[in-house]
């Protein structure tokens, strides 16, 4: 943690919830981008957290664009950067609703052409700031505001459909992990084009837990294989340490799942396919990362 600069680049008093794993997750990553960067940003609970005009939270400028333009937003302000010879970082950040669903056809255009620009999706696995409404992002057997009964359906594979575009670099990431997180960030904005962070944010609202659990729920999910952390750099996967301990002795799920409200009476069916999900991802990145596919 030494490594990490002192400076802070979001204040205190912001407007999160208490134990808000986003406002955590934005922390480390703008010390890591540092004061020469712009922060993107779509309708998500971060556009509540930075405050109310004239009032800020956040020590850098910051651009609040429409749920589905984050993505073009970032591709316009990219090119003109480049067009008068500064090397600003443009740094998207947003939640899953913007990401998964609402934006994602901005922000395949922008890999498409090749952008140079980082992407950061916080997935808290629900749209937070409208009433933890259900999203592509909400897994199996979760209980939202629209699905009171749980969700039927399984989450969608973000990563793979970012992956499909071939990236130069891509990783995940959780705040209960802070130095990947910040060495992440880092390492994507050293290298030139489109880059994409998934990083996974308990939110105790909405997954109806503890707020002072926030650090132990991003830890439960790695432990458990619920949340793989890994880098896909130039097309070589890498799986990073945490990981690899839970792929060779996982905590059990339902450590996971028990202390969230959100799968209070989880079917056995939901809890299974929890399962499935989790062991199929953790076997496709084991065999990319030995070459086998």
């Amino acid at each position: 943690m030494t490594d990490i600069p002192r400076e802070e680049y979001i204040l205190k008093c912001t407007s999160a919830c208490a134990g808000c794993s986003d406002s955590l997750t934005l922390r480390y990553v703008l010390k890591a981008a540092g004061p020469d960067t712009v922060l993107v940003v779509p309708a998500c609970c971060t556009s509540v957290i930075q405050g109310i005009y004239p009032n800020t939270a956040m020590n850098i400028p910051v651009y609040n664009v429409a749920f589905a333009a984050a993505a073009a937003c970032a591709s316009g302000m990219s090119a003109a950067f480049k067009a008068v010879g500064r090397k600003t970082n443009v740094i998207v950040y947003a939640g899953d609703g913007g990401t998964v669903d609402i934006g994602i056809q901005a922000l395949s255009g922008a890999f498409e052409r090749g952008t140079d620009f980082l992407y950061i999706c916080y997935d808290n696995e629900a749209y937070g700031n409208t009433g933890m409404q259900r999203s592509g992002s909400t897994p199996a057997g979760a209980r939202t505001t629209t699905t009171p009964a749980g969700k039927g359906q399984t989450k969608k594979d973000l990563d793979a459909i970012v992956a499909a575009h071939n990236p130069p670099y891509m990783a995940t990431a959780c705040a209960s992990y802070p130095k990947d997180l910040f060495s992440k960030v880092q390492k994507a904005l050293s290298i030139r084009g489109p880059k994409f962070i998934h990083v996974l944010s308990p939110c105790p609202p909405g997954w109806r837990y503890s707020s002072e659990r926030s650090v132990e729920m991003g830890r439960l999910a790695v432990r458990s294989g619920m949340w793989i952390l890994y880098e896909r750099e130039f097309g070589k996967v890498t799986i990073n340490g945490p990981s690899k301990a839970a792929m060779i002795k996982p905590v059990p799920l339902e450590e996971y799942l028990e202390p969230q409200g959100r799968f209070k009476g989880i079917s056995p069916e939901a809890r299974a396919l929890l399962r499935s999900v989790a062991e199929r991802n953790a076997q496709r990145l084991k065999k990319e990362e030995e070459g086998i596919c």
